[in-house]
């Protein structure tokens, strides 16, 4: 059981990520975020990969915004990078390429912490939830995006090899909260591109919860949440009805109300082609 993540003062940070490539990690945090935003829950995406994907599956194309995070990191006030989405309870700080050199120039003695520092700033505490978007690399972008966060949200796609990958990100999770974020904490893994009718699926889901809190709520592996990012659009404005679109509301109900907010049935669900 996940436990429900409760937050008295300012707003709720999680942190996607995984080390590893290819398991829904953009996908995640773009898509719990336009679902909590649906939910009337003022939410910021913050992208802080270099690939800037998240912004544009809300929107923002590369190159297209006049300020990105990266300026906030360098020290230009968040709410001028901030931007606008289609939901209006969801805006974006994007991101750019110009994040690559990030490495580079944050090179004092509190590099890891820069993306805390402008997460408390006063124009981040308009909002009840932010979500960032991680590179999927440990690195400097890495460090800041876990120095900032309260929980982290693990996006796991159930494989053999998914075990280990997890181990890794904990290790690193453990570093991290033994110097720059006591606080930091695991609110559970989330099982992605799930098919039902696959054994291999449920042997690895099962492995999973016996070592680790995951949420009730898997997302299916669908069509439609390849085709949204094409559009610009969270998979709820390209297709509400699929179950993709079903899946991350599902999966942002659980992250407010708690685990009682799951239909039995989710669980249970196949693939969508």
């Amino acid at each position: 059981m996940v436990r429900l993540l409760v937050m008295t003062h300012g707003p709720t940070i999680l942190a996607i990520a995984n080390q590893k490539g290819g398991v829904g990690k953009t996908t995640t945090a773009v898509n719990l975020a336009a679902s909590l935003a649906a939910l009337e829950k003022r939410t910021l995406l913050v992208d802080m990969d270099p690939q800037a994907n998240a912004s544009s599956g809300v929107g923002i194309p590369p190159r297209s915004a006049r300020r990105t995070i990266y300026d906030a990191l360098l020290g230009e006030p968040l709410s001028e990078v901030i931007a606008d989405t289609k939901i209006h309870t969801l805006k974006v700080a994007p991101a750019s390429q110009d994040l690559t050199a990030v490495e580079y120039e944050l090179f004092d003695e509190n590099r890891g912490s820069h993306l805390r520092h402008v997460l408390t700033s006063e124009a981040a505490q308009d909002f009840d939830y932010i979500i960032i978007d991680s590179p999927p690399s440990l690195g400097v972008l890495t460090l800041n995006v876990l120095g900032a966060a309260h929980r982290v949200i693990i996006p796991l796609q159930p494989e053999y090899y998914a075990l280990e990958g997890i181990t890794y990100l904990m290790a690193t999770i453990d570093r991290v909260r033994a110097g720059l974020n006591p606080d930091l904490g695991v609110e559970g893994i989330v099982l992605t591109m799930w098919d039902g009718r696959n054994r291999l699926a449920h042997e690895v889901a099962d492995q999973v919860r016996g070592h680790f809190r995951v949420f009730e709520t898997v997302i299916p592996r669908n069509v439609r949440l390849s085709e949204a990012p094409s559009h610009g659009l969270p998979v709820l404005l390209y297709d509400v009805q699929s179950k993709g679109a079903q899946g991350y509301l599902t999966l942002a109900k659980e992250l407010v109300y708690g685990p009682e907010a799951v239909p039995h049935h989710s669980a249970e669900q196949g693939a969508e082609t």
